[in-house]
């Protein structure tokens, strides 16, 4: 079943300010990630409000939060757009960004996680197994969503705030390049085999081992997105 549109929940019943700007928010996501809105388009946020139904104010709340992820940018007195196409050089800074970042985050979080923070590590990997994969994203939205977790949890079991802080500024990009390296979901199986393998090395305690589990997973991320990716795109 579909989620019921921004303006549906508004016409239906009260609703917060909160809770409708995050439905414009999963509108305007799905549109993104699905190619209704194309790279370099601009966005009309009077034209969104119309579509949605709903008012200017939480269309340019949801359009604040989808810069901060890098998805779309605001140009002086022009409004937004949404970014552009993903180049090789930015893929490649990406990925050396997460290779400085992640394994280091596995390597902490290895001799801090608390028991805890392990029984969520394995509830993102059993997610990862049993979401569905489908060719939209309101059909693999949830495996994102578990793979996003997955890692999150790493970076905040690290219990180092600059390090979050660090990966936090990712965490957009990574979605940005699944969206616009037109990669989609085709490595889930390598991918829940490659999250396995760092839920084990954290289980077992050894920093070094989760560190190296993290830097393969990363490095065949990379290596996987550079041979999906379309010919004009990465």
């Amino acid at each position: 079943m579909q989620n019921a549109s921004p303006g549906a929940v508004r016409a239906g019943f009260p609703v917060s300010r909160q809770v409708l700007a995050d439905h414009v928010y999963e509108a305007l996501l799905e549109w993104l990630m699905d190619g209704r809105l194309e790279p370099g388009a601009a966005v009309s946020i009077d034209g969104m409000a119309r579509e949605l139904d709903v008012s200017p104010t939480p269309v340019r709340e949801a359009l604040a939060r989808l810069e901060h992820t890098g998805m779309v940018r605001r140009v002086a007195l022009k409004g937004y757009r949404v970014a552009p196409v993903f180049t090789r050089e930015d893929f490649a800074e990406l990925m050396e960004a997460r290779l400085s970042i992640e394994p280091v985050n596995a390597r902490l979080a290895c001799s801090r996680i608390t028991p805890e923070g392990l029984d969520a590590l394995r509830q993102a990997v059993e997610d990862l197994k049993t979401a569905p994969r489908g060719g939209t994203f309101a059909e693999y939205r949830s495996y994102l969503e578990a793979d996003e977790r997955f890692h999150q949890l790493i970076a905040a079991q690290a219990s180092n705030q600059f390090l979050l802080a660090a990966y936090n500024t990712l965490g957009g990009q990574i979605q940005r390049f699944r969206l616009f390296g037109g990669v989609g979901i085709t490595d889930a199986e390598q991918a829940i085999a490659e999250h396995q393998a760092v839920l084990d090395a954290m289980t077992s305690g050894d920093p070094e081992k989760a560190a190296r589990a993290m830097t393969d997973h990363v490095e065949k991320v990379r290596g996987r997105a550079m041979a999906d990716a379309p010919t004009d795109s990465l």
